[in-house]
């Protein structure tokens, strides 16, 4: 093995590890949140009100990332907040990978009308910016978790049929693909049997990186409130009321948007990590 080869696989080991680990104490955040937060996240009490972290000068015992305008808690809004956003980016990315998945694999696979009438309905989708068109839907359907998860679902699905509809493509020109077909294997039994598995490492690295997507399309639309309720806590809600007090009180602004930051940059690089990880060179 070359040096550079050993080179690469460190740095896969890297953006595999780090952002896991991130990513991990995130959904046992989640996860334990009713008995690690500090405090309810819905408490108000205004004598409260933008108390600084625990390190500032002023700052009250038991609230170690401060209050907000409404004296709520700011580590329990982020902690609570971590279970919406990882609920949404589990299940809309999930529900994205399989319909893309499945679409690029006949339209790769089969090619033929198949593959034109799936190719001619990613451009269309694809003409709509993902962000307004999402908003739409969701203005359309009405706030709630329930269309925010399906409004990421029905936008993303073209990443997926985009680039397994290519790696299907590459493997149904492969020996071993017409070796099945000999052997007197049918269609979709070689489709399901030998192309399949040889496309899930891309599909499960794709599906990394739409995590990271979806959380920050439910923040943005937290943020202009379309996504749930206003009183439970999501991050995009917390950066669009600490974005009017970031003058006297940063801490609101600041906290949230750095969990949202780390989150999606793990996702991204656990992505690009299990897509090196999973490079023929490299094992």
């Amino acid at each position: 093995m070359s040096a550079d080869t050993r080179a690469q696989r460190r740095r896969a080991g890297v953006r595999l590890w780090l952002p896991g680990l991130w990513l991990g104490l995130l959904c046992l955040a989640a996860l334990a949140a009713p008995w690690i937060a500090p405090h309810d996240p819905l408490a108000q009490d205004l004598m409260l009100e933008r108390l600084p972290p625990a390190w500032v000068g002023g700052a009250e015992p038991g609230y170690w990332l401060g209050t907000d305008s409404l004296g709520r808690d700011v580590l329990s809004r982020i902690v609570w907040g971590a279970r919406i956003a990882l609920v949404v980016a589990l299940i809309a990315a999930s529900a994205a990978c399989l319909l893309g998945s499945a679409l690029g694999l006949v339209a790769g696979y089969f090619g033929g009308w198949p593959d034109r009438v799936v190719s001619r309905l990613v451009d269309v989708w694809m003409a709509f910016p993902p962000v307004l068109f999402a908003i739409l839907l969701v203005a359309v359907l009405g706030a709630g978790l329930h269309s925010v998860i399906l409004a990421i679902a029905i936008i993303d699905w073209t990443r997926f049929a985009r680039v397994i509809r290519a790696e299907a493509m590459v493997q149904a020109r492969m020996d071993y693909v017409h070796s099945a077909r000999i052997g007197g294997a049918g269609r979709i039994g070689t489709l399901l049997t030998e192309v399949l598995p040889n496309v899930l490492p891309s599909v499960i690295a794709l599906l990394a990186l739409e995590m990271g997507v979806a959380v920050i399309v439910e923040a943005i639309l937290s943020f202009v409130n379309l996504s749930i309720s206003t009183d439970d806590p999501t991050w995009g809600s917390m950066i669009a009321e600490g974005r009017a007090s970031i003058h006297f009180a940063w801490w609101v602004l600041v906290f949230p948007l750095v969990a949202l930051f780390l989150t999606v940059l793990s996702f991204s690089q656990f992505g690009e990590g299990l897509k090196d990880r999973f490079d023929p060179v490299l094992r």
